[in-house]
Order: C-alpha cells, then structure tokens, then sequence
C-alpha cells in the first residue's frame, strides 16, 4: 500500500512539474476515526493562479463492491481526488474537505466515479457557499500500476451550491454543464456567486 502512494506521489509530483509548479507542495495530513490517514497535498499557484488540492491515500486501497462479504486487496478501480480553485490563500477546512472526500469509500463504500455528485451538506471551506462537489475526469493523467492492480485516476471534485446540486438532480449533470458554459461560469473562481442555474 505504501508503495502505491509513493508512486503516486511521485507522478504528481512530476506532473505539476511540468505545468509549471516548481517548488514542492504544502502538505497537510487528515485522519478520520477508522480510516488510515490521508495526506492532502496544495500545488500551486500554476502560471494561471490556480491552485490543485491533491488527496494521497485514498488509493491505498481498490474501491470495492460494498455489498462483497470481503474485499479484494488487488483488483478495484483505485481514485485520488483533486480541487483546482484559483486564489484560494487561504481556505480554511479546505484540505479537511479533500481528506473527507478521499475517505468516502473506506467510511461509506462509495465508489468514486466521474459524474457522481457528492453532498457534503456542509460549507466545503470557511466561508464558502458551496455544500457539495460533483466528480468528472481529470487533466491528469493515470498512473498505471503494475499488474493485476487498477490504475490510479484522478477525479477533478468542482464545488457546487445546494442550488446547483438540486439542478443535478432534477435536471442531471450534463443540464448544469451547459448552463455553466451558456453563462460564462468559472468554476475555478472560489467567489463566484452561488445562483439557482436558469
């Protein structure tokens, strides 16, 4: 397990590199009662401003079946969790956020998947209009583990408001997508207004 978290850290690290952040990140580490520690890792700020809060642990360990009378310590897609968000020095409870989304598999048996909304139901960071985040792909790339072990994927986790999760859930993801492009939305900006989508 540790050496799965260590090859992640390093193609994080060599990736970031690449984009532009060339000093190490902040680190900040996260433990729940029950679930190993996860460490949450800031990048940034990027040539654009923006900075990427990295989960690392959340790929310790296959996302399994939570009806499976046993996991399977190999085989299962394996997930890190990523939020980009520009000038946001500092947000307090941010890290603690990423940490908790990384977490939901090992507390809830929640399999992270682009597409799924995730309801926190509480403000992602102090102060911030933002209860819950909704999963998509990632500009990262994957990293390819040795076999039969899943590769890792990183899931971009965009905040959302109550509103806007609402709007998912009558109207479905790919509904509020076009009405963030329709409208010209940053969803990089931690203060853009949080409005019931049109």
């Amino acid at each position: 397990m540790t050496q799965v978290l260590t090859e992640v850290r390093a193609h994080l690290r060599g990736y970031f590199t690449g984009a532009g952040i060339d000093k190490e990140p902040d680190s900040a580490s996260v433990t729940f009662l029950g679930v190993e520690r996860i460490e949450v890792l800031r990048f940034g700020p990027d040539p654009n401003g923006v900075y990427h809060y990295v989960s690392l642990g959340c790929s310790r360990h296959p996302m399994g079946d939570p009806t499976a009378l046993a996991a399977d310590p190999l085989l299962g897609p394996r997930a890190e969790v990523v939020v980009s968000l520009r000038d946001t020095d500092p947000a307090p409870g941010l890290a603690r956020t990423v940490a908790l989304l990384a977490a939901t598999p090992a507390v809830d048996g929640v399999v992270l998947l682009p597409d799924a909304l995730i309801d926190l139901g509480a403000p992602l960071w102090s102060p911030s209009p933002f209860t819950a985040v909704l999963l998509s792909e990632s500009e990262l790339p994957q990293l390819v583990l040795d076999p039969p072990r899943d590769p890792v994927t990183f899931l971009s986790a965009t905040p959302i408001s109550a509103n806007e999760a609402a709007w998912v859930r009558l109207k479905g993801v790919d509904a509020l997508r076009e009405t963030w492009q329709a409208d010209g939305v940053d969803t990089l900006d931690p203060q853009r207004p949080a409005r019931q989508p049109r």
